[in-house]
């Protein structure tokens, strides 16, 4: 800090991302891209994913218009080889990387009676087994460093649950447990591992409920804010768990909720 700089503007610093490299998984759209957006305004180079490259170029496109950087990393999280080889790309073109932000996730709302073996499976795959996957080989890159972020994005559902909904529950569960596992595997190591599970958000993904005046009325009532999450409110979230100011935050879930899991 200079003799003229404010010192509320100093310790905002602690926030800045300058120089970072960043990959948010599932960001071609919703709280993935609300987290992307928000990486890059924070001064991370933002390494946007989904499966498709043609989804993800207008929102990189997007990001640099508006001042950030960003680049396309199409990959399908739970094809492994693809998986290695995106972290391969990463290390060859960035040579770190210091923030993962896992966001992909599948539902299938049926009862489990009606899920089939393969149905399970592959809803597991996509929401848990994936994330041990990219922690590991995230923090293959930033175990050299001596530093890192790895912030899985949960829900909810792995704290409250509703019928016909287990797999989901159980895979968010499962993540919530694996970043406190993890913040005691890598917290020696320089690296804090943590989550954010947010509640009702009004995103693409909601979009059926949303629009039903009966069902979203319902949603927005189970909080005390008596409303739906924008997307944009998950963002702040994430740039704290991304930043220094979260230096001594490790194992910890952050609910981003408008008040959801307290109100009985």
């Amino acid at each position: 800090m200079t003799a003229t700089t404010p010192s509320h503007l100093a310790y905002l610093s602690t926030f800045s991302l300058a120089g970072q490299v960043a990959l948010v998984t599932g960001s071609g759209r919703g709280l993935g891209l609300e987290i992307a957006r928000a990486l890059a305004g924070s001064g991370a180079h933002v390494l946007l994913n989904g499966r498709d490259a043609a989804t993800l170029e207008p929102r990189v496109a997007e990001i640099e218009a508006a001042g950030g950087r960003a680049s396309a990393l199409a990959f399908d999280v739970a094809d492994r080889a693809a998986v290695r080889d995106a972290f391969a790309r990463i290390d060859r073109e960035h040579g770190r990387l210091d923030v993962l932000v896992q966001n992909v996730g599948q539902r299938n709302r049926k009862p489990l009676a009606d899920l089939t073996d393969d149905e399970i499976t592959s809803l597991l795959d996509v929401d848990l087994a994936s994330g041990l996957i990219l922690a590991r080989e995230a923090a293959r890159l930033m175990l050299p460093r001596g530093r890192g972020r790895l912030i899985a994005v949960t829900s909810v559902a792995g704290q409250i649950s509703r019928a016909n909904d287990s797999v989901y529950a159980a895979a968010k569960s499962g993540l919530n447990g694996m970043v406190r596992a993890l913040a005691a595997e890598y917290g020696p190591l320089g690296l804090t591992s943590n989550a954010i599970a947010p509640g009702f958000f009004a995103t693409e993904t909601n979009a059926a409920i949303t629009g039903d005046p009966e069902r979203s009325a319902y949603f927005a009532n189970r909080t005390p804010m008596r409303r739906w999450g924008r997307p944009e409110e998950i963002a702040g979230a994430a740039v704290f768990l991304a930043s220094a100011a979260a230096s001594y935050v490790n194992g910890h879930v952050l609910v981003v909720d408008g008040g959801a899991t307290i109100l009985m």
